[in-house]
């Protein structure tokens, strides 16, 4: 939207400016065989050039312009009507299977913790340290709030 804003403007000021520089054009080559272009002629022999330019119309530019807005706008809006509009059956599927394999992995380790009388963890070294009546309190809850997460429909 800014870029069409910034060609509007330029257009515009381009239209404005055409007036002052719709002169006569001169072609003409220099001394070092360089050919140069101007409104007035420097070198020998200068070159009038046929060159006719009309006016820009704004408004005409400027309905372009909007027209063109107005394309892209009802494309994106297109674009967007064509998303669908939730998951798909596969992902829906997907999501249900992770769920229900979550709530295996999780009811099985509740058990696990539930029945055994001491539970450990391994530190950075691979040893095993073994928890806490508070830290094994901690453990258990946290593993049945993921139970109650995932295996709830």
């Amino acid at each position: 939207m800014r870029y069409q804003a910034i060609a509007i403007t330029l257009m515009l000021a381009m239209a404005m400016a055409g007036t002052a520089i719709a002169g006569d054009i001169y072609k003409w080559t220099d001394e070092e065989g360089n050919v140069h272009f101007g409104d007035r002629p420097l070198g020998e022999q200068p070159e009038r050039l046929a060159i006719q330019s009309k006016p820009t119309d704004p408004a005409k530019i400027q309905a372009m312009a909007q027209a063109r807005s107005q394309a892209a706008a009802k494309a994106a809006e297109e674009a967007a009507a064509a998303q669908p509009e939730g998951p798909s059956e596969e992902e829906l599927q997907a999501q249900a299977n992770e769920r229900a394999q979550k709530c295996t992995t999780y009811r099985a380790q509740l058990q696990k913790y539930v029945t055994s009388r001491r539970l450990y963890r391994e530190d950075e070294s691979g040893e095993r340290v073994y928890l806490d009546e508070g830290e094994m309190q901690a453990a258990r809850e946290q593993v049945e709030t993921r139970v109650e997460e995932y295996c709830s429909s």
